[in-house]
């Protein structure tokens, strides 16, 4: 069993080690190209996501609960990724 800040602990590495990915990637190929605004931007989709995971664990009482907001945040984060990333809806959200 977890103690409350491992977990915590577990859910901040994670948007940690998706960032760290394209950085890394960018030192070995041309292919991945992100400025500093890309990275700003998915460290707050990422970190923000992970904080609000983190408030459903503490608050939502039963697993059953917690695993459907939990899920329902994670597609929300997907769909705004698909968005800002090729424009999956056409909105000007997306820059086009």
């Amino acid at each position: 069993m977890m103690t409350q800040n491992q977990r915590t602990l577990a859910l901040y590495t994670v948007p940690a080690a998706l960032l760290l990915m394209p950085l890394i990637a960018m030192q070995f190929t041309k292919e991945v190209d992100w400025s500093g605004s890309d990275f700003i931007i998915g460290g707050i989709l990422l970190f923000g996501t992970a904080g609000v995971i983190d408030l459903v664990l503490r608050n939502v009482k039963t697993a059953k609960n917690r695993i459907i907001f939990s899920l329902l945040v994670l597609a929300v984060l997907f769909l705004v990724w698909a968005e800002l990333a090729v424009g999956v809806f056409g909105t000007p959200f997306a820059g086009s």
